[in-house]
């Protein structure tokens, strides 16, 4: 025998019920059901592949495919912003940066300091004149790779000379060798730091740095080596053909560069500004220095 109450009491639970049914199933309709996105891993491995062998418009065309899936991935944003920048695609470079300022807005701080950087960067000429600094302001002298032996190549003989003149002319200023790439157990570092000692310079003005196998790696280890020995600022001092990739990535990395003093080859040779097609290798080292992953 049917229970009046109890059916009822079914009736009124459906139909309390039933808005909720018909607004999953409108949802349902408009939607479809969820769908997982593809892993944007690849699509941004693909994209920092192309761009490190300097195919910028396939690198992007892999951002834009890994955009148009996962809008709101902050280091893919990072990305286009700084290579449409490098393009010449103002009006990307603009609509990533502002989207990326919702995302992330730390990151998007940073993307505008490299655009900063790379300015200044492009901007600078190598300049064999040492430059006059106080104790505020560190000498960085980057290294260059060594002979099987250890011993040094005439680049990096050159680029200590120019270091020893800006040494003298800044005489309280701190002094940062580094380089690390060791050769028949001596680093790039212990044998600048070597041969500054030996050319009169106290080696209490000395920081080196062992660790750093590149530009980018210069940049980062120094400016914290630099930081932690009082200085704010910093001078460059490394080959023409060099230093605006140096100049770059130390601002990058947090340390301004108020000078850039430079060894005399291929200097008149390296004084024009750089054609924006090469500047890639400048753009190429910020990403690195803002540490964006090469891979993920």
């Amino acid at each position: 025998m049917r229970d009046p109450l109890s059916e009822r009491s079914t009736a009124v639970q459906i139909a309390r019920r039933l808005p909720t049914v018909l607004a999953a199933a409108a949802a349902l309709t408009l939607f479809g059901p969820g769908i997982a996105h593809a892993d944007p891993g690849p699509l941004y491995n693909s994209a920092q592949d192309n761009f490190t062998d300097g195919d910028a418009p396939a690198g992007l065309a892999d951002l834009r495919q890994l955009l148009s899936e996962s809008p709101d991935d902050a280091q893919a944003l990072a990305l286009q912003a700084i290579w449409s920048d490098y393009t010449g695609d103002l009006i990307t470079r603009e609509v990533a940066l502002n989207r990326l300022n919702g995302v992330d807005r730390e990151l998007a701080d940073d993307t505008r300091n490299t655009f900063r950087a790379i300015g200044a960067a492009v901007g600078t000429l190598p300049n064999p004149i040492p430059a006059i600094a106080g104790p505020a302001t560190g000498i960085a002298v980057l290294g260059y790779g060594l002979l099987p032996d250890g011993s040094m190549r005439p680049e990096l003989v050159n680029r200590l000379q120019a270091a020893w003149l800006q040494a003298i002319a800044s005489p309280m200023s701190p002094i940062l060798v580094t380089g690390g790439n060791p050769q028949n157990g001596i680093t790039e570092a212990a044998a600048m730091q070597g041969w500054l000692i030996g050319h009169g310079i106290p080696a209490n003005r000395i920081i080196a740095d062992h660790r750093a196998g590149s530009t980018v790696q210069n940049a980062l280890f120094g400016a914290d080596m630099l930081r932690r020995a009082g200085a704010t600022s910093a001078i460059v001092v490394t080959s023409p053909n060099h230093v605006r990739r140096a100049v770059a990535d130390f601002i990058v990395a947090g340390i301004p560069v108020v000078g850039a003093t430079t060894s005399l080859e291929q200097l008149v040779s390296q004084l024009p500004p750089p054609a924006k097609s090469n500047q890639r290798g400048i753009y190429l080292d910020a990403t690195r220095t803002m540490l964006l992953p090469v891979g993920r």
